[in-house]
């Protein structure tokens, strides 16, 4: 393997890792646990049982559950009778969970926007959105 993917495989993950810890930090809603953070973030794309949650978190059943009700608690998720399934709940974020998800979404992008702007040209800015788009094709 050259030496230039190799090197350019260990920087990218390197930045994206700090890149994903430093939104992470920007936008860390108070109060919420890193495991409350990440069920709300699922349930921000699809609602779901607690076993989904579960499985896709890759916890317990019972640790699941703590995490919804300490959620339901905070008014941040809703449950609701499964419609296949009336012994299983569905799960989907309230009003209030869908609003924090929302403001999250937009700290972040605003603190990365105003990095850009604050510490790259606007010719850095160009190569970046060209390197971007080069990235895409991992995708």
């Amino acid at each position: 393997m050259e030496d230039t993917a190799v090197r350019a495989a260990h920087e990218l993950r390197a930045v994206v890792g700090r890149l994903r810890r430093r939104l992470r930090d920007v936008s860390t809603p108070a109060g919420l646990t890193p495991s409350q953070t990440s069920v709300l973030g699922a349930l921000a794309k699809n609602d779901a049982t607690a076993a989904a949650l579960a499985a896709a978190e890759r916890i317990r059943p019972q640790s699941m559950a703590a995490t919804l009700a300490a959620l339901e608690q905070q008014g941040l998720v809703e449950r609701r009778p499964d419609p296949d399934d009336g012994r299983r709940q569905v799960v989907s974020l309230s009003t209030a969970g869908r609003a924090r998800i929302d403001g999250d979404r937009a700290a972040r992008q605003e603190w990365l926007a105003r990095e850009f702007a604050e510490k790259f040209t606007e010719a850095e800015r160009r190569t970046l959105l060209d390197a971007l788009s080069l990235l895409e094709r991992l995708l």
